[in-house]
């Protein structure tokens, strides 16, 4: 049950920062401006993209997965 609360939580979070990038919301980024200023325009915004929005959602689609397969992964 622990993958589907998770996954779920994690899929939410991850459509969530979707949604934030999309509407422009740029006072929901407070660490984008960091990055960027550190690993540069490009990269500071991929590593953002991927850290904040692909991995939870791969993560919630794995979870998902994992409780539907009846795998335990915690």
């Amino acid at each position: 049950m622990a993958e589907l609360i998770i996954g779920i939580l994690a899929l939410l979070y991850g459509l969530y920062t979707i949604y934030l990038r999309v509407s422009k919301n740029a006072k929901a980024w407070g660490k984008l401006e960091r990055m960027k200023e550190v690993y540069g325009e490009k990269a500071g915004s991929a590593i953002h993209i991927i850290s904040y929005t692909v991995v939870p959602i791969a993560i919630g689609i794995v979870g998902i997965t994992a409780y539907c397969l009846g795998i335990k992964v915690f």
